[in-house]
């Protein structure tokens, strides 16, 4: 008889047995998140990797938390403070990273170069500096 899993059996496999796949499905949650305010989402992707990682009891005691307040704030609308997020995803083996929203422009390099500081008066070491654009 073949033995039949959920979906849900089956992420949580993946996601305890691969620290960068669990990784890359909070950073999606997060996005999300930023994207569409979607906070339960967030949320329910927080709590998988929790579940993967050793469940509620076990994350709870890393954060130094009871079992069921941490329940209840992945069971929440509301997004966890800040604080406490940062010590669930330390809990968990990750952090957040700040990073630009799109990526540089070859154009600001450019536009870097052309920017010097260059002294107002040369033949003075101690006159005032000035930003000219070339």
């Amino acid at each position: 008889m073949t033995k039949y899993r959920t979906w849900q059996e089956i992420l949580l496999e993946r996601l305890a047995a691969d620290q960068k796949r669990a990784i890359g499905y909070l950073d999606v949650a997060l996005e999300e998140y930023q994207e569409d305010g979607d906070t339960p989402f967030f949320l329910l992707g927080l709590q998988n990797v929790v579940e993967a990682r050793g469940g509620v009891a076990k994350v709870a005691k890393q954060v130094g938390i009871k079992a069921q307040c941490l329940s209840d704030m992945l069971a929440s609308d509301e997004a966890p403070r800040l604080d406490m997020l940062i010590k669930i995803l330390h809990a968990l083996g990750c952090r957040l990273s700040i990073q630009p929203l799109k990526p540089i422009e070859p154009n600001a390099e450019l536009a870097a170069a052309e920017t010097s500081i260059v002294p107002s008066e040369v033949s003075n070491p101690s006159a005032e500096v000035s930003v000219e654009k070339r």
